[in-house]
């Protein structure tokens, strides 16, 4: 059980730090990355082997909720997701005649927005534009994400039929009054019709997903939104905390600054969640994830092969992940590259026959070695250099070491980790605050001060 942190402590590392599904992280990306860079990247990917992973982002939802961190397009016109669509055609063919030689995909995910703003034909739709120029694996992943106020039971039926297997529902909280504040009103009874239509469908995975951190939220009321979410007894949970970042995202302004909780009351909000889940059941993955001890993510974290990427904790680490729509983002070749951020510049590049990349980086064997670090802490709460100089060699070996003299007294003084030499293991409550234990390894945050606009790391 992690233990609840000294005020003191908790002051000391609440900062501003990346939560590390990429590495070097966004903010080192290049806008002189264009379509150009991307394709030599493809052309190297194309050389590899391996199945791939694809990412659609569908940006479409009815309503903006005012926490919301994603990039998304608020619109009540379903007309333009078949706009969308016809333009998405487009880009999966230019970048798939980049790919003759690698088809294969073994891991899907559809994130928005919200996938469901489509309707069952338009879903049919979009699938059937990926099947045309990709083979998904017989024991693929598809993981689609839906909020469950605008979901109905023929669409998952229809995702169903399509071969999605995992599901991942929006709930962020079941209390009236943060629903209203934050704009998202949901009931709960809805959210359990979906889930059973799911399981009755087949699907081996149901996520929900929780939000702790927003406006108005108690102990008491977050307590209540834990007790009936393990009513519902998801395979998995993600409670993620809330990003109050209205520098990027202005709409978050709306919200009464005031009602937020403060740094000490977010860690006895995630706590609680600790206790409640891992009382029942569920084992604490990584940062922010719960799975039941059965599931293939607590089962890949204790055997050492869990990882990490932009869509969360996966248990199929594809070494390529090719991605479309607007503003998604490809990891590939060497290379990350997202597409262009507005719906209108991204869509007229697609026309006109350009890969819609706006900005990205090709990384380095720097990069490789401490990406590679840091999704150890992240995933498996341990780091063995031995292990680093088996994988890259000495050299490297030295370069991590070196990081470690400049932090890690500190974190094991303070009882975050402990280290023997050779092994560093994150301790309970070094799991509570493990995105300032990979910042040690992040050579960006050294030449930059880490004076980045990040969410904070409590």
């Amino acid at each position: 059980m992690i233990q609840i942190p000294s005020p003191k402590l908790i002051q000391k590392y609440d900062r501003p730090g990346p939560r590390y599904t990429s590495y070097p992280t966004a903010p080192e990306w290049s806008d002189a990355f264009r379509a150009e860079r991307y394709l030599e990247h493809l052309a190297r990917a194309d050389g590899e082997q391996g199945p791939l992973s694809v990412y659609l982002h569908l940006p479409f939802c009815r309503e903006m909720c005012r926490f919301c961190g994603c990039n998304v397009v608020a619109t009540h016109d379903r007309s333009r997701a078949d706009a969308y669509l016809s333009l998405l055609e487009k880009e999966v063919a230019l970048v798939a005649a980049r790919l003759p030689r690698r088809r294969d995909v073994s891991q899907l995910h559809w994130g928005g927005g919200t996938p469901t703003f489509l309707d069952s034909k338009q879903l049919v739709r979009c699938h059937e534009i990926l099947a045309r120029h990709f083979h998904f694996t017989a024991d693929a992943e598809k993981a689609v994400e839906i909020d469950p106020a605008i979901t109905r039971k023929e669409q998952i039926d229809t995702l169903a039929k399509l071969g999605f297997n995992r599901i991942s529902m929006g709930v962020q909280d079941f209390d009236g009054k943060v629903q209203e504040v934050v704009g998202r009103i949901q009931g709960e009874k809805e959210t359990v019709e979906l889930v059973e239509a799911a399981r009755r469908n087949g699907f081996r995975g149901v996520n929900l997903d929780l939000i702790y951190g927003l406006p108005y939220q108690t102990p008491e009321t977050w307590q209540r939104t834990l007790e009936r979410i393990l009513a519902i007894h998801p395979d998995r949970m993600a409670v993620f905390g809330f990003a109050y970042v209205p520098w990027a995202k202005p709409h978050q302004r709306l919200l009464p600054q005031e009602a937020l909780p403060r740094t000490e009351q977010r860690v006895e909000l995630f706590l609680g969640a600790v206790a409640a889940f891992t009382g029942a059941g569920y084992r604490l993955i990584g940062l922010d994830h719960f799975a039941l001890e059965s599931d293939e993510l607590a089962r890949a974290q204790r055997e050492g092969y869990l990882t990490r990427n932009f869509q969360g904790y996966t248990v199929r680490p594809a070494t390529d992940t090719v991605a479309f729509g607007m503003s998604s983002i490809s990891d590939i070749g060497g290379a990350y590259a997202q597409n262009s951020h507005k719906l209108k510049d991204w869509g007229e590049l697609v026309e006109a026959g350009i890969l819609p990349v706006e900005r990205g980086v090709s990384v380095t064997d720097d990069d490789v070695l401490r990406r590679f670090v840091i999704n150890r802490i992240m995933c498996l709460l341990r780091l063995d250099l031995r292990e680093v100089a088996a994988m890259f060699g000495p050299k490297p070996r030295q370069d991590i070491e070196g990081s470690l003299r400049r932090g890690a007294k500190e974190l094991v003084e303070d009882g975050l980790v402990t280290f023997d030499g050779d092994v560093l293991c994150v301790l309970p409550l070094g799991q509570l605050l493990v995105r300032n234990v990979a910042m040690l390894f992040d050579a960006y945050l050294d030449r930059e001060g880490g004076k980045k606009q990040f969410s904070r790391t409590v």
